[in-house]
């Protein structure tokens, strides 16, 4: 379904991800996972048309999509929720919901049907509409931005650090979210720092060390930070599955 193949990228004259390739199945969750600086968040701006890479190309279900505006890749189908857990503070829950269904904004029963089914799948959420989204905790504001993103109809979801700043209470919450969002067929490119929780979700994972992809392998059940250590550290340079 998503293909990244050779991208390289960066931000004027320094160099972030050098020659980066991997795959992402359909409804399947893939994790990303590095150290900070490796080149993780850079990536996933790289797939969903916010930095125009200097090499390589991106496609979607064979479509090429490197060098499209971002509105564009959200049309097709393809949603970055960022890191930042990004909200209008001033606007209600349910206005920033909306906002994510901007591209569908000519079909209003379709936004109606969408709201409510991201209001299922959040019930938090329907409980907090009207209230502003400044007023949301941490871990409301992460659904509330999941929440968004799902208004688009994605077939597929860049989650960047998902459980970032989050109780273990609330991050046990939002994995939960996302088996639920891939059980309903969406499609999952996830970056974690956290890696007991990317080890329970994904099927597959690359680890990127300096840029680069140091490690891809199959999720196995037994698998821990530890096994995993050494590419994150560099005493390893590739791993194959």
């Amino acid at each position: 379904m998503l293909r990244v193949d050779d991208i390289s990228a960066g931000y004027g004259r320094l160099q972030i991800i050098n020659g980066i390739s991997l795959e992402v199945p359909r409804a399947g969750i893939v994790a990303l996972l590095g150290g900070n600086g490796t080149g993780k968040s850079t990536t996933l701006k790289v797939i969903s048309g916010l930095l125009t890479p200097t090499r390589g190309t991106v496609l979607l279900d064979g479509d090429r999509i490197d060098g499209l505006p971002a509105h564009q890749i959200v049309a097709r189908g393809l949603s970055l929720v960022p890191q930042s857990k990004e909200a209008f503070t001033e606007m209600s829950v349910g206005e920033n919901l909306l906002m994510g269904g901007y591209v569908h904004r000519r079909r209003r029963r379709q936004i109606d049907e969408d709201l409510d089914r991201v209001l299922t799948l959040l019930p938090r959420l329907r409980e907090r509409l009207r209230q502003p989204a400044g007023a949301l905790s941490g871990g409301e504001r992460q659904m509330l931005s999941i929440g968004r993103s799902l208004m688009s109809r994605p077939k597929i979801m860049l989650l960047d650090e998902p459980s970032a700043a989050l109780a273990p209470r609330v991050v046990a919450e939002i994995a939960d979210i996302i088996r639920a969002l891939v059980k309903a067929g969406t499609t999952i490119l996830l970056v974690e720092q956290n890696v007991g929780v990317a080890l329970s979700l994904a099927g597959h994972l690359y680890v990127l060390r300096d840029g680069r992809v140091a490690f891809s392998s199959k999720v196995d059940a037994n698998m821990r930070f530890e096994d995993l250590k050494e590419y994150y550290l560099g005493k390893a340079s590739s791993g194959a599955e």
